[in-house]
């Protein structure tokens, strides 16, 4: 099959859809498909080898000019070679861009438009490019918040186009007003410009659903899958101290302050001891604050030092660091429809403890690699964590479940195939049509 993907940058931050967009691309390729994976806004980073193209379209810069100006918004070919020249945009990747949905409504909405929004001339520039390329059997968009290019894509290339759903509801629920219901509804005014979706759980599936309208013969289930290569999941001989681990974005709604109330309802309330709290993944700017908050609470409560922030890690330290683990917690206070870190867990052989909400019971129920527990609850939670640590024959067996269940059911050629099976109805309901 011949496959062109678009993927979203998010400049130098790890980001859960660009691993998966990049696992999965790699994937395809290497079974042999012919397929060109196209970053928009940034270039892509990820913690294996990068297959997308060197070609970035919808640069960040020029999006956000064409936003704030109409200057920016006609053709200066001198100001557009600038912002697209691969030094300039390399330059761009190495900060931090600020993906606050409080800040980004109207820009989010512009995309949204389409064609009648701010970045048009982006817009034409990808389309010219488009019409130059032998056409695709099919196009991937990654994430509805893109799917304002679903119509010009189709008209440059006449073929269909399909638009993945990978989690990009939590942001949409954090525009503010007017810009979350002008979100909502431009995306659904667009649904026709789609032939098919595919979520990444059975969860997502059933709020898009249920948001959008869309109808459920469109839509198309491909569980999220890892590349297994370096993981290893030997039994470990027991080693002290008892590490607790959180491996996510550090952000408030991925539950880290909850992760350390719980430890600490521990260490104050039971025999709970000879324990430390490790934590790792990308901390953004404006969370820094958040941080800082937690380890204060930490060390306020006298247990600082067995709190440890090991900052953004690469590949083989990111399974370093989970082969060293106990156990793994994320407890998200909304829900969460990937949960990829669950997957990186169990794959090392670790358990993990999460709330009973979003894609988690799906992940666990397929896996058995770990317990579920009450959402936003910190008592529950660590009932949980003490139940694992008074048990390390249970926790083994949990561990060695896990490790079982992502390789049947959570690796990348899992995923590759579930793809491909759901690209090839698409195909066939357009023919049909």
């Amino acid at each position: 099959m011949k496959i062109l993907a678009f993927t979203a940058g998010a400049a130098k931050m790890y980001c859960g859809s660009c691993l998966r967009d990049n696992a999965l691309a790699a994937e395809l390729k290497r079974q042999g498909h012919d397929l060109i994976l196209l970053p928009l806004y940034t270039p892509t980073r990820t913690d294996e080898s990068n297959v997308s193209e060197p070609l970035v379209f919808l640069n960040g810069i020029s999006v956000c000019l064409d936003q704030q100006a109409a200057f920016f918004r006609k053709t200066h070919r001198l100001l557009d070679r600038l912002w697209d020249a691969p030094w300039m945009l390399k330059l761009a990747s190495q900060t931090s861009i600020e993906v606050d949905p409080h800040l980004l409504g109207g820009m989010t909405v512009s995309m949204l438009r389409g064609e009648d929004g701010f970045q048009l001339k982006e817009i034409r520039k990808l389309s010219a490019w488009l019409r130059h390329e032998a056409p695709p059997d099919l196009v991937t968009l990654p994430n509805s918040l893109l799917i304002g290019l679903a119509r010009p894509v189709r008209e440059a290339l006449h073929r269909p186009v399909c638009c993945t759903l990978q989690g990009e509801e939590l942001f949409l629920s954090q525009l503010q007003e007017p810009y979350r219901q002008q979100a909502l509804e431009l995306i659904r005014s667009k649904l026709n410009d789609v032939d098919g979706f595919v979520a990444v759980s059975r969860y997502s599936a059933g709020y898009w659903i249920r948001e959008l309208g869309i109808a459920e013969n469109q839509m198309h289930v491909v569980p999220l899958g890892i590349n297994l290569e370096g993981y290893s999941a030997a039994d470990r001989a027991p080693q002290q101290p008892f590490r607790v681990g959180y491996l996510a974005r550090v952000a408030p709604e991925k539950g880290l302050h909850l992760l350390a109330e719980s430890y600490l309802r521990l260490r104050r309330e039971t025999d709970f001891h000879g324990a430390v709290l490790d934590v790792a993944g990308y901390l953004a700017p404006e969370h820094r604050a958040y941080l800082r908050g937690v380890e204060r609470r930490m060390k306020d409560a006298g247990f600082g030092a067995e709190f440890h922030y090991r900052g953004e890690l690469d590949r083989p330290h990111k399974i370093e660091f989970l082969s060293s683990l106990h156990l793994l917690s994320v407890p998200c206070t909304y829900d969460e429809p990937k949960g990829i870190f669950l997957l990186e867990a169990m794959a090392a052989g670790v358990p993990v403890v999460q709330p009973r909400r979003g894609a988690f019971p799906e992940i666990l129920e397929k896996t058995g690699g770990g317990l579920l527990v009450e959402p936003d609850a910190p008592a529950s939670l660590a009932d949980a964590i003490y139940r694992l640590w008074k048990a390390p024959e249970e926790r083994a067996e949990l561990g060695r479940r896990g490790a079982q269940g992502v390789r049947q059911h959570g690796s990348v050629a899992h995923m590759a195939e579930r793809a491909l099976a759901a690209y090839q109805k698409i195909l066939a309901a357009v023919a049909h049509a």
